[in-house]
C-alpha cells in the first residue's frame, strides 16, 4: 500500500513539475505574440500618419489573427496549469493516461468559462484607438455610443493595479510578481517577507481574495511584464489625448 502511495505522489510529482515548465514556456510565447502585436500596432501608426489607409487595414487584420492565436495560447496556458495541480495517476500501473485528450478537454473547459468581451477585444480596440488618434485625437471613435467597452488592461490578467502590501502602483514597481493562483501582482520583496511571516503559505492580501500563497507559486512571468508596460503605455495615451483636448479647448476659449 505505501509502495502504491509512493508511486502515485511520485508520478503527481513529476507531472506538476512538467506542467509548470511548460506553463512557463507558453507565458514566454504569450509575452512573445504580445510584444509583436504592440509592434505592429506602432507600424500601423506610423503607417496612418502617412496616410497608407489599405496597409493599416491590412495590418489591423493580420493583428485581429495574431490575437486570435494568443486566445488559443492563454485557453492552453490555464489548461496545463488545471492538469499539473489536478491530475492523478491511474490506479493500475498498466494503465495509460491519454494526455492528449487530457488537455483538449481542458481547454474547452478553460473556453467556456472565459469573459464574452475578451482581453483581445480590448486590445484591438486600442490598436484602432491609437490608430484614430493620429487624425482624429479627442474625438470620440465611430460606434462608441453602441458599445460598452472598458478600456483598460485590467479585463485580462491584471487583477490590480496596486500592491497590497507596498501600495505602490504596479506600473512602479522595481520587481512585480505574480500569484499563479488568484493572479494578483506583488512587489517581490514584500510578498517573500509576508509570506516568510506566514511560513511560507498566506491568504492573498488583497481584500477579499480567498487564495491561498505559497511561496514557489509567486513569481514573475515573461507575460506580466508585458502587460505592465501596456498599462503604462495606454495611461500615457489617455493623457496625451487629455493634453491635446485641453490644447482646444484653450484655443476655442481665445
Amino acid at each position: 500500500m505505501a509502495s502504491t502511495s509512493s508511486r502515485t505522489h511520485g508520478i503527481a510529482g513529476r507531472i506538476r513539475t512538467a506542467a509548470t515548465n511548460l506553463y512557463d514556456d507558453n507565458q514566454s510565447l504569450l509575452g512573445d505574440i504580445r510584444r509583436a502585436f504592440n509592434v505592429m500596432k506602432e507600424v500601423a501608426v506610423d503607417l496612418e500618419k502617412a496616410n497608407q489607409f489599405e496597409k493599416v487595414k491590412e495590418l489591423e487584420n493580420a493583428a485581429v489573427e495574431l490575437l486570435a492565436t494568443c486566445d488559443g495560447c492563454t485557453h492552453l496556458s490555464s489548461a496545463i496549469q488545471s492538469v499539473g495541480e489536478s491530475y492523478q495517476p491511474p490506479p493500475e500501473p498498466s494503465q495509460l493516461t491519454d494526455f492528449e485528450k487530457l488537455l483538449k478537454n481542458e481547454v474547452a473547459k478553460q473556453k467556456a468559462k472565459s469573459s464574452s468581451i475578451s482581453q483581445n477585444q480590448s486590445l484591438i480596440r486600442q490598436f484602432r484607438e491609437a490608430v484614430w488618434n493620429v487624425h482624429h485625437a479627442g474625438q470620440p471613435m465611430p460606434g462608441d455610443d453602441e458599445e460598452d467597452i472598458v478600456m483598460t488592461s485590467t479585463d485580462g490578467n491584471i487583477r490590480n493595479t496596486t500592491c497590497p502590501l507596498s501600495g505602490k502602483p504596479i506600473t512602479e514597481l522595481e520587481n512585480p510578481v505574480r500569484s499563479v493562483e488568484c493572479k494578483h501582482i506583488y512587489q517581490n520583496k514584500d510578498i517573500i517577507h509576508y509570506l516568510h511571516s506566514k511560513k511560507g503559505r498566506g491568504i492573498c492580501p488583497i481584500a477579499g481574495c480567498p487564495s491561498t500563497l505559497q511561496l514557489e507559486k509567486v513569481r514573475c512571468d515573461p507575460l506580466l511584464l508585458v502587460e505592465i508596460q501596456e498599462l503604462r503605455d495606454m495611461r500615457k495615451q489617455h493623457t496625451d489625448m487629455t493634453d491635446v483636448i485641453e490644447d482646444f479647448t484653450e484655443l476655442d476659449e481665445d
